[in-house]
């Protein structure tokens, strides 16, 4: 069967265009076979289905390359290491995804778990076995010590059942390498920097030269992509120089990382997300904000925008990404935030940042010559809005404008189940003392006292 899409307004993330009075046209395995005017769209046979979205602003399905599937809505690294074992953790990502799905993303990129948890929750879903999103998998996170994830002591180190695994050496490197490649993930992690900083604050990268190109060689030979965390300005230098195809944050790039990037093709996933959620609704009792880590947090954003906003001006392909998965971050609440953060803060265009959500973060996910633009030939993943993101992008963090997630074609109906936080995730000592969902933000705001017009 046939089925044919009356678009009211259609942005097929080729361009930065949107035209009105659209039609898409799948076929019965979800696979486009036309897209373009309605008045030259095939006529519709009597046996096929037709949807009406004639009143609806429809887009391909929007991809979040930074979700953390095993993270559960963390408080603290111990929530995500310690206190559930990996196989509570699968079924709990997959329950997550559903939710990620459920706000239009339908594809998502889970960079670093422990164990298998994303793959089992990748591999579930391609089977058939539950309705979620396209999910490319990695393993742990390959780290040195003193790079993210070795954030126990020494005489603990990192324990099976972490997020990151802890080489010691190249050889042991290139070995975990293959290791994951043969358990299948779609990309590799590389933890390059995250602790240790020189005496004037700047972050020294956890893996030399030689070390990260030896490892990113590895990986592409494999035929894997390469996805990194390097805030730090020498972590990302060596990342682009060596040809990483996804670097995460790059907040302390200067103007040799730039050249390198443009040079090798590597692409910068800012997560800006995290960082202004963090500012933003810690309060100020809480862990994070009594450690300081908002202050810091507020002047690392500050720099990130300027030197990302050189970045994106220089031409460096950008990818948006959230790091779902912590209580600042829960999953199916904020992802279209770093949207709104690309447009508000970085210099995009609203069609810049949609093209960025979806035909730009198609070059990093698995099979993505497949999604991200609506053209004969991809698959039938889009959404129906109410309203246009072209006019204020902020409407994608609205659930209640999402008329409908269709991925390969099908129609998505994703319950929107409670749970309680205190049996699912909440077992460790917290930089925060609440989960900040839309509505609890909501709620906090209404519940300050207003200042009066004297005061």
């Amino acid at each position: 069967m046939t089925t044919h899409v009356r678009c009211g307004t259609l942005f097929t993330a080729r361009d930065d265009k949107a035209e009105a009075k659209q039609t898409l046209v799948y076929d019965a395995r979800g696979r486009l076979n036309y897209v373009g005017p309605t008045a030259e769209a095939p006529k519709a046979a009597p046996s096929d289905a037709v949807l009406d979205y004639s009143g609806q602003f429809v887009l391909p399905g929007l991809i979040d390359v930074h979700v953390h599937l095993a993270y559960g809505n963390a408080k603290s690294e111990e929530d995500i290491d310690l206190y559930h074992p990996m196989e509570f953790r699968a079924l709990r990502g997959l329950f997550f995804a559903q939710k990620v799905l459920a706000a239009g993303y339908t594809a998502i990129c889970s960079p670093g778990d422990a164990g298998q948890i994303s793959l089992s929750v990748r591999n579930a879903i391609k089977a058939g076995l539950f309705d979620g999103p396209r999910v490319s998998a990695a393993g742990p996170y390959i780290s040195a010590r003193q790079s993210l994830t070795d954030w126990y002591p020494s005489w603990i180190g990192a324990p099976a059942t972490s997020i990151g695994v802890l080489v010691a050496n190249r050889d042991e490197a290139i070995e975990q390498i293959r290791i994951q490649v043969k358990n299948g993930v779609d990309c590799v992690k590389i933890a390059m920097d995250g602790i240790q900083r020189r005496p004037d604050g700047t972050l020294i990268a956890a893996f030399d030269q030689d070390e990260t190109t030896a490892m990113v060689r590895e990986i592409q030979r494999l035929g894997r992509k390469v996805v990194v965390h390097a805030v730090g300005r020498e972590a990302t230098l060596y990342s682009a120089r060596a040809g990483v195809d996804l670097i995460f944050h790059a907040y302390d790039l200067d103007d040799e990382c730039i050249d390198a990037m443009l040079k090798s093709g590597s692409a910068i996933g800012p997560t800006m997300t995290l960082r202004r959620n963090m500012i933003d609704f810690t309060q100020p009792h809480e862990p994070a904000a009594t450690k300081g880590r908002v202050d810091a947090g507020r002047r690392d954003y500050e720099t990130a925008c300027a030197n990302l906003r050189k970045a994106h001006k220089a031409g460096v392909p950008m990818m948006t990404g959230t790091d779902s998965g912590f209580a600042v971050t829960p999953y199916g609440e904020w992802h279209a935030r770093e949207l709104e953060i690309f447009v508000d803060d970085l210099g995009f265009s609203p069609a810049e940042a949609l093209r960025a959500a979806t035909q730009v973060n198609a070059r990093f996910i698995a099979d993505g010559d497949q999604v991200g633009v609506l053209e004969p030939g991809r698959a039938a993943d889009f959404i129906a809005l109410e309203g246009s993101p072209l006019e204020n992008v902020s409407i994608l963090l609205d659930k209640t404008k999402i008329r409908a997630v269709h991925l390969a074609g099908k129609q998505m109906a994703i319950p929107d189940r409670a749970y309680d936080p205190r049996q699912v995730t909440d077992a460790a000592l917290a930089n925060w003392t609440d989960i900040y969902t839309q509505a609890r933000v909501a709620e906090l705001a209404r519940s300050k006292p207003r200042r009066r017009a004297a005061e």
